[in-house]
């Protein structure tokens, strides 16, 4: 079977392709801001807390590192719904994303925690420190040097995984490629330079990364 390519009608809709593409890293680095807050929140939780508080925690990060991450996206956008609480798929998204992030970079911070020897949290408060003021100043910044390397990980994770919005109605990079390929019916060719701009987003991502690490890390 004959298949003629026709690239003219994907480079009229680039600039809205790239739009979407800025709409798809602006989701992923808030529901990582997000999830980096209240990651750091389970880890302590898990590592400190008893009772309901330790149990909540721990029912967060189970579910959110346990189930799929469509599952995650279809409740907040359909099962809240029930209750009377409709998102838009911008919400959708960003708090589907931020839930999972912060289930899974829980994890990452609390063996960050466990990296740690213990002996620092007792001679910060031994200084004058308040526990929290040992957390902020000494160890959460510790902890986020260690786990570094997977929060990027997570951010391409968050990226890449945001195309999922298209199934609740969000017109990040994925959605707009759906939209503009069922108007032209160019499927190939759409998807072909949607992979591209992905490609380059990743890349930019991991590239920035680096040269914060070699900053942040040159001593």
């Amino acid at each position: 079977m004959e298949y003629t390519f026709h690239w003219r009608p994907v480079f009229r809709a680039l600039p809205d392709l790239l739009d979407a593409g800025l709409l798809t890293l602006q989701v992923a680095a808030l529901s990582m801001v997000f999830g980096v807050v209240f990651g750091l929140g389970l880890a302590i939780i898990r590592l400190n807390a008893r009772g309901p508080l330790l149990w909540a925690a721990s029912t967060w990060i189970e579910l959110a590192r346990n189930t799929p991450a469509l599952f995650q996206l279809f409740f907040f956008g359909f099962g809240l719904g029930a209750f009377g609480w409709h998102l838009s798929p911008y919400a959708i998204v960003l708090v589907g994303l931020s839930f999972n992030n912060a289930g899974y970079l829980a994890e990452n911070f609390r063996g960050g925690f466990k990296a740690l020897p213990p002996t620092q949290l007792r001679a910060a408060r031994s200084l004058g420190m308040t526990a929290t003021q040992a957390y902020i100043r000494i160890i959460i910044p510790q902890v986020l040097r260690i786990v570094y390397h997977p929060m990027t990980n997570q951010m391409v994770w968050a990226v890449l995984m945001s195309s999922l919005g298209m199934l609740v109605g969000f017109r990040e990079l994925s959605g707009e490629t759906q939209f503009f390929a069922s108007k032209t019916f160019r499927i190939f060719e759409y998807f072909a330079v949607t992979a591209v701009i992905y490609y380059v987003i990743v890349k930019l991502i991991l590239a920035m990364s680096r040269l914060l690490a070699m900053r942040l890390f040159r001593y």
